[in-house]
């Protein structure tokens, strides 16, 4: 757990898609747009394949949120790929209820390569709602 003055700082992860929201987090780092540094990433190929355990084991070992990004519907250059992780998504919300953690500790977002600013936005409003959620609940 990170603290800066205090305070709790979470640690959150975000599943970008190599071929949108990678290159919309990249836009936003060459812009030099702001966000916490609270974020990190990890390029997958397509949002469909974040598999739902991969979400509830970064939560249930030590990672406080988790964001997932990909093409936004219709986008997608595996077609419906995206189609498919917003279904994960919809698992995922039942996992998180079943483990007892909040709903707000993940989220999904459609992000494209043109929208740099769109991702810096999404991850300080992700930092923001997971901060004040405090860190998250021990789980064995």
């Amino acid at each position: 757990m990170l603290e800066r003055a205090g305070q709790f700082e979470p640690q959150i992860v975000a599943f970008c898609c190599n071929w949108c929201s990678y290159a919309g987090a990249d836009l936003a780092g060459v812009s030099r747009l702001q966000y916490p540094p609270n974020i990190r990433i990890v390029r997958v190929m397509c949002s469909s394949m974040v598999h739902p355990n991969l979400v509830i084991d970064a939560l249930t070992k030590g990672l406080d949120g988790v964001v997932m990004c990909g093409c936004h519907p219709g986008d997608c250059h595996y077609i419906e790929g995206n189609l498919r992780a917003k279904k994960r998504a919809e698992a995922i919300s039942l996992l998180l209820e079943d483990f007892g953690l909040e709903e707000e500790r993940f989220r999904l977002e459609w992000v494209s390569a043109s929208e740099g600013a769109k991702f810096a936005q999404v991850m300080r409003e992700m930092v923001a709602t997971v901060r004040e959620l405090g860190p998250r609940p021990y789980l064995c």
